[in-house]
């Protein structure tokens, strides 16, 4: 197979020397016929490449890669092949990299390649500054800022929300494990974890659990897909954003997220406001200039939704 396309890619963006970790090439964009099923992420000095499907001559892409990488002083090549059972993760050119870690400016959030997701989305970025910015300009003008962070993961939110300025944080995910991972993402970056909470509790099942905790002038919403027992975007997203009013102060800001291509922008739009007048839809976020797609219903939405309660 020519890897050249795709090598070129990858060449280009490394020749920019950008320290923040990123995708150096996204094959699911489908706008590289032939290269749908790979994807190309830096962590320097590790580079981690991702299979979804098989293909020839895959030792000769990682050879190649290789080349073209460690004379940006890369250390390692990890593999990850998405179509083998449990998605092993294999470091396949130069030396492993101890202790990966995602970097975003001064930020350093520990990842885990053990596991089929390493604990940082690349894709969500313009997310993260968009919340940033918010904190930032919020942080001196609201007494008791409070952020809510559903579906929190590894909380790196709640990371880049508690270094933007003072603010509390309610971090909520059903899994423990990751909660504990998004309370040492906090420690490793020297971040007071006063007022910074992480709940185990099932989002939509258990609201009442945090409603009270509020009120929140601040909300990110960013569910998986499908979780299996737990939470389908098309079953349970408006369920989620019906309740939510609740808890929210009587203006609010909320980045909102879907990251299912069977859901268009225009259904993503309409199902937010059939679920209460109050919220209104500012703007969609530019998508990560990393992450083309020939599709954009098909790609990451992220909506900056206002909520201004009725009198």
């Amino acid at each position: 197979m020519d890897w050249e396309p795709l090598l070129r890619v990858v060449r280009g963006k490394l020749e920019e020397k950008k320290s923040d970790s990123r995708r150096l090439f996204h094959g699911r964009g489908r706008c590289y016929p032939g290269f749908e099923s790979i994807c190309v992420d830096s962590y320097h000095p590790a580079m981690l490449v991702t299979l979804f499907d098989a293909y020839d001559g895959e030792d000769v892409l990682v050879a190649s890669l290789w080349a073209l990488a460690e004379p940006f002083g890369y250390t390692g090549i990890a593999v990850q092949r998405r179509y083998e059972r449990g998605a092993p993760i294999v470091w396949q050119a130069g030396t492993p990299v101890e202790s990966p870690v995602a970097r975003r400016g001064d930020l350093e959030i520990p990842l885990t390649f053990d596991r089929q997701n390493v604990g940082f989305f690349l894709d969500i970025e313009p997310g993260r500054r968009w919340l940033e910015l918010q904190v930032q300009e919020k942080a001196g003008q609201v007494e008791n800022l409070k952020l809510l962070n559903l579906f929190a993961f590894t909380c790196a939110f709640s990371v880049v929300a508690r270094a933007a300025g003072e603010l509390g944080v309610l971090n909520v995910d059903l899994n423990k494990g990751v909660l504990r991972r998004g309370e040492a993402n906090h420690r490793a970056n020297g971040l007071p974890l006063k007022g910074i909470s992480f709940l185990a509790k099932d989002a939509l099942r258990d609201f009442r659990s945090y409603d009270r905790r509020g009120p929140f002038q601040l909300a990110v919403v960013d569910p998986p897909t499908f979780q299996k027992g737990s939470f389908d975007v098309r079953e349970n997203y408006a369920r989620m954003l019906e309740l939510l009013p609740a808890c929210l102060a009587d203006k609010a800001d909320l980045l909102l997220v879907v990251n299912s291509p069977w859901i268009s922008e225009a259904e993503f739009r309409a199902l937010i406001s059939s679920a209460n007048p109050g919220y209104s839809v500012i703007e969609r976020l530019p998508q990560n200039p990393d992450f083309p797609d020939s599709d954009p219903d098909a790609a990451l939405k992220m909506l900056h939704v206002r909520y201004c309660r009725s009198a």
